[in-house]
């Protein structure tokens, strides 16, 4: 590949660029969907291409083709020149620029013990029906679905820094879910672990087939619950639905293109500005989250980004105070920082490479022997919440809504009873420093996310989030109508 790297990168630099790249992307996807007792699909997809981009006179041009050959990857560079140029007759406040980077010559494959594209689609197929029919036997379940998504992502990215880098992920990605109906109430129950970075071997390690039968119970449960109460109490939040809530109103909002109004996709911009970082207390002293984009097994974790920066860990809160932000090599400059954060990704060739959320997850409590039950025996009225659910977040992402997928009441120290329909309301800053107690390292989880959606036109990435169960102090609760 790198006679044709080379090919684009010359003309590139010909024409003057300051900076150029060409990245080529060659994806595989699977999929198995099952509807009830049916099997809906079987799908397998490849897609292959390449783009690239050049930086001249401080404005951006860019173009992708399918076609690999020596005349279309020329034509293709020359598109991405000629439209740079025209780019640059446009008045802008500022030329864009790129933050520096070292040079890297690297090979990397992600995890991945159990190809999944070895594993025959008839095996998937019936582990997932099986999935199904076991909650279809639970009474009162009247529909049950569920998927397998696996994908090979292939990059090879070369740049007038000097680097060429190839790189190879694998992405496993299940749900399941049931839906019951008792009388007049129809309520769900799912998986909610997420997708992972690895092979087949993650599929077995999630059982669907074992937790089928409890996660299809707990569906008619909620439909016999008593509906959400309405006042101010506790909360005590599961892993998996604080991955939404930090996602939501941590993830986005410290994204820096958004905090500089480049982006307003996908509920707008951001409260934060740049000279919040240092002096913002985002949280209570106890909450600390980390942009790690080398984290085993996260989604983001691609050991370079798109504009070619290896990808490091870092302190995005700390004690509390906001330390950082996700950026990439052209937005950091702008609020004055020497380097990237390695935020910058793209979801396919054809699409020019993004501002996106890192692996970002909120560190457990620094008392290991702290656990779930200690976190509700300090509640006298309160709710613990399972799992995601519905969400509502403003414009600069500061006041926001959140459900779940499974509630019970705490009272007196202890959980009671089950029920639905609950959500909370809280802003931002307020929400984050009312935490006050955070179970320790034995019960921290992950949770990958397949589809956070972002930008015109729209782009569909990943990244994974994690906690330990976290307790919260005088949120308001209840009055949604679900």
């Amino acid at each position: 590949m790198k006679e044709y790297t080379d090919l684009a990168l010359d003309i590139a630099r010909g024409a003057g660029a300051s900076f150029a790249d060409m990245r080529i992307v060659d994806e595989r996807q699977n999929r198995v969907y099952v509807q009830r007792r049916s099997l809906k699909l079987i799908d397998e997809t490849e897609s292959f291409g390449y783009c690239v981009r050049v930086l001249l006179n401080g404005a951006w041009g860019f173009a992708s083709n399918t076609k690999l050959t020596k005349e279309e990857v020329a034509k293709t560079a020359q598109l991405a020149v000629a439209t740079a140029k025209a780019s640059a007759g446009v008045p802008k406040d500022e030329p864009a620029r790129m933050a520096p980077e070292d040079a890297y010559i690297d090979t990397c494959v992600g995890p991945c013990e159990e190809d999944p594209f070895a594993v025959p689609n008839s095996e998937k197929a019936e582990l997932m029906l099986t999935a199904c029919d076991t909650m279809l036997n639970v009474p009162n379940i009247v529909m049950s679905w569920g998927f397998l998504q696996f994908i090979r992502m292939h990059r090879i990215i070369a740049n007038s820094d000097g680097s060429y880098l190839d790189l190879t992920n694998y992405f496993a990605n299940p749900m399941l879910q049931a839906i019951a109906v008792v009388g007049n109430e129809s309520q769900d129950r799912s998986y909610q672990g997420g997708a992972k970075q690895a092979g087949y071997e993650f599929i077995r390690e999630v059982d669907l087939v074992g937790n089928a039968r409890k996660w299809a119970e707990e569906a008619v449960i909620k439909c016999k619950a008593e509906d959400c109460p309405v006042g101010t109490m506790d909360l005590v939040l599961d892993p998996m639905h604080l991955s939404l809530t930090m996602h939501e109103s941590v993830g986005h909002p410290t994204e820096l293109d958004r905090i500089l109004g480049w982006e307003a996709n996908m509920a707008g911009r951001s409260f934060i500005k740049p000279e919040m970082v240092g002096e913002l207390q985002y949280g209570s002293e106890i909450v600390n989250f980390t942009a790690n984009n080398v984290l085993e097994g996260g989604l983001g974790s691609w050991f370079y980004d798109d504009d070619g920066v290896r990808m490091f860990s870092f302190p995005m809160v700390k004690n509390g105070k906001l330390v950082n932000l996700g950026c990439t090599r052209e937005t950091a400059p702008v609020i004055g920082w020497e380097k990237s954060t390695a935020c910058c990704r793209s979801d396919g060739f054809e699409h020019f490479p993004i501002n996106r959320i890192p692996n970002l997850y909120m560190e457990p409590g620094e008392d290991d022997s702290v656990t779930p039950d200690d976190l509700i025996a300090g509640v006298d009225k309160g709710i613990y919440i399972e799992g995601m659910g519905s969400f509502s977040i403003d414009q600069m992402r500061n006041n926001f809504q959140f459900g779940g997928d499974m509630f019970w009441m705490i009272e007196g120290g202890k959980k009671t009873k089950p029920l639905k329909k609950v959500t909370y309301q809280a802003q931002t800053t307020q929400f984050w420093n009312s935490c006050d107690g955070i179970a320790g390292r034995p019960y921290w989880q992950t949770h990958g996310v397949m589809n956070c959606g972002k930008g015109e036109p729209m782009q569909v990435m990943r990244m994974t989030h994690g906690a330990s169960f976290t307790r919260f102090r005088n949120i308001s609760v209840g009055g949604a109508k679900l």
